[in-house]
């Protein structure tokens, strides 16, 4: 008799386990929005662990209705993490990123601490997705947040017109030295407001907030005011924030030779950066074409309709996730040359959402 053997069930397919993510330094100004904005991206990631401060551990934050609980910050920490992104001061950063990276994690860290590393990639997803496969040290940096406010839109124009010239004006709104900063520029607020007489003789604002609250963090008054520095001083009277505006375009752009010029103001908007922007091109540029081409890119709105009012203003777009660019007009003597203005939330875009965009494609290939 013959026997008929059947042939065994395939097996199934092993079960994946999605990725899990870290996010540190969870209860400051971008972890806050890194949380928000986590809610409608929580599909992407299996376990999700908060560390923080020694103040905020054993706090709970509440995600897509999860309850996650802040740990205190160890090696242990990061023990089954595949993805931690890292929102701390540069000197936690340099020693905790490097670390986490020791460990097997792949660290996207905010801070300027690996920005300018030739080994480590400065990654915007909309514009060098590429790069994130290419981190020898186990870091992808992210960039800073008033190039971000600029570099999609000037990596749209580049790629019609090709970029040779920048010159720009940061406006760079309190928010930008973290919840510290914000509240600092509340309560400079509360110490001006309804003294008319305030503004109209040298020195009253400054003396009258001193006064109050002490030395500004903002190396001055804010409130009624506009400081033009940001950042650290780094030598010839630049700073910290105008270096980086130059080194950070030049590298997400892979155009090391560009030449820049900024100028950093920091002005008494809570949140939200604007950037103005004079950009000369090789071709010759076509203010109407160049509109168009920001209309079809995906990562930016455009306001442009000056004589009825419409162009961005930070406190219009703050909370939104692409930038929005305004009062475009063509250089009248400079034919190559456009000139134009852009707002972009730097605690969503500018930080928050793009180190988790960054994340999420790193996990598409884990």
């Amino acid at each position: 008799m013959n026997t008929v053997m059947k042939d065994a069930p395939a097996s199934s397919p092993p079960a994946t386990t999605a990725p899990t993510l870290a996010i540190v330094g969870a209860t400051g100004a971008v972890g806050t929005v890194l949380l928000d904005v986590l809610a409608v991206r929580r599909h992407i990631w299996g376990e999700v662990r908060l560390a923080a401060g020694a103040e905020d551990v054993g706090s709970v934050c509440r995600v897509a209705g999860e309850d996650l609980v802040v740990q205190a910050l160890t090696p242990e920490f990061f023990d089954g993490v595949d993805v931690a992104v890292v929102d701390v001061p540069p000197e936690i950063s340099a020693e905790w990123a490097n670390l986490a990276a020791d460990r097997g994690v792949v660290v996207i860290d905010n801070s300027p601490t690996f920005r300018r590393d030739p080994d480590v990639p400065l990654v915007v997803p909309e514009i060098n997705p590429e790069a994130v496969s290419d981190r020898p040290k186990g870091v992808i940096a992210n960039p800073g947040a008033t190039v971000m406010t600029m570099i999609d839109v000037l990596a749209v124009l580049h790629a019609h017109w090709e970029l040779t010239e920048l010159v720009v004006t940061s406006f760079q709104a309190a928010s930008g030295l973290g919840r510290a900063g914000m509240s600092r520029l509340h309560d400079e607020i509360a110490v001006v407001a309804g003294d008319r007489e305030l503004g109209m003789r040298p020195g009253d604002v400054r003396r009258a907030i001193d006064h109050e609250l002490g030395p500004s963090m903002f190396g001055g008054p804010l409130a009624l005011n506009v400081l033009p520095f940001a950042g650290s001083h780094v030598g010839d009277g630049w700073s910290s924030e105008e270096s980086k505006i130059r080194q950070e375009t030049r590298k997400i752009l892979g155009m090391p030779d560009l030449r820049v010029s900024a100028t950093c103001v920091r002005v008494p908007v809570v949140s939200t950066h604007s950037v103005s922007v004079h950009a000369t091109f090789a071709k010759p540029i076509d203010v109407h074409k160049a509109r168009q081409a920001l209309v079809e890119a995906p990562a930016v709105v455009v306001m442009d309709d000056p004589e009825n009012g419409d162009f961005p203003t930070p406190v219009d777009i703050v909370g939104a996730d692409p930038r929005f660019v305004g009062r475009m007009r063509q250089a009248i003597d400079f034919p190559r040359t456009l000139d134009l203005f852009v707002c972009g939330d730097n605690l969503r875009k500018g930080a928050a959402l793009n180190m988790l965009q960054t994340a999420e494609l790193v996990a598409a290939t884990l």
